[in-house]
């Protein structure tokens, strides 16, 4: 399975289309987004392409290859613009017998992990922190933000090619690499 996450687009239709190019290259036939769609918060700046419309449409052209999840800025309306669901606050990806869960990250989290076996995992968005790491037997993975980077990260993306989770940038650097297969 060759899969792209992406977080906290905040309704950036050029931040997306950048992140999309990638789907491409990279030939992911999954797109798994982890919330904070079309809304840039009313704490965030309006980010630079900021076009919520433009962002659900793009997005639901390939409503057939979408797991999503609710993020914090996620609300119903968005869900009315949107040809896929997004409200769940978690799902789950069962890759090789071992379950990942997806979540934005505002309850769920590193901090309030799921019910999690040794050698699973959770993905999850909100903080715009790249982070792909193994602790205490299970992965964490953050693809950042490919619209508003914190901490002095670049806007990146995730990528999961049935062996490696990785986040990467918008040049294609690696920013953080993990084994889906404990290291």
């Amino acid at each position: 399975m060759n899969m792209l996450f992406i977080s906290d687009i905040h309704g950036s239709a050029t931040a997306l289309d950048q992140a999309l190019a990638w789907k491409q290259r990279l030939d992911s036939n999954v797109l798994v987004l982890l919330g904070d769609l079309l809304n840039h918060g009313p704490r965030n700046p309006i980010p630079d392409g900021y076009d919520p419309q433009a962002v659900a449409s793009t997005l639901s052209t390939l409503a057939d290859q979408i797991i999503a999840v609710r993020g914090n800025c996620d609300s119903e309306v968005d869900q009315m613009l949107c040809g896929f669901p997004l409200l769940a606050e978690y799902n789950w990806l069962l890759l090789e017998g071992r379950r990942l869960c997806l979540t934005h990250g505002h309850r769920l989290g590193p901090d309030n992990l799921p019910p999690l076996a040794p050698g699973e995992g959770i993905a999850f968005g909100h903080t715009h922190i790249p982070m792909a790491e193994w602790r205490q037997d299970r992965l964490h993975f953050n693809p950042g933000s490919v619209t508003l980077p914190r901490n002095g990260q670049p806007a990146s993306f995730g990528h999961f090619d049935g062996e490696r989770l990785r986040v990467m940038d918008m040049a294609g650097n690696t920013l953080a690499s993990a084994s889906w297969k404990r290291e």
